[in-house]
């Protein structure tokens, strides 16, 4: 990636965490730097950016550490999804109901349209993006 592309990365990462701005417009800047898909990783605090070609690069994210749940609750995440979406919690208490709900990361399919929330043990919930206006 070039210096460009990782400026981005990086004010995205930080315009999340700090609650200035929302899902939709964080995906609008990564798919028009051509990011792919991304991976966060709530274990290791990172999340993984990565290019068609398969460039990659890993931005370390500063949010407060939270015990995950031990069980997956498809419902629990949904539940933090629409609060989301809905406006009602920003990023940082997102992650901490996700969290709660045993989310353990997920993966944003930029170009796939969707993303996949993962439990401890292999659980998934989809979410479905919709179309670019």
């Amino acid at each position: 990636m070039d210096t460009d592309q990782i400026a981005v990365l990086e004010e995205c990462a930080a315009a999340s965490l700090a609650g200035t701005a929302t899902f939709p417009e964080i995906v609008g800047r990564l798919a028009a730097i051509e990011v792919e898909r991304y991976h966060a990783d709530y274990s290791r605090h990172e999340t993984t950016y990565y290019l068609p070609d398969g460039d990659s690069h890993v931005v370390k994210l500063d949010h407060p550490p939270q015990a995950i749940g031990a069980t997956f609750s498809a419902a629990g995440v949904e539940a933090a999804v629409r609060a989301s979406q809905r406006g009602e919690i920003k990023y940082l208490e997102f992650l901490a109901r996700s969290m709660a709900a045993g989310c353990v990361g997920y993966f944003v399919q930029i170009a796939g349209r969707q993303v996949l929330y993962f439990g401890r043990n292999g659980e998934v919930h989809i979410e479905r993006l919709p179309s670019p206006s």
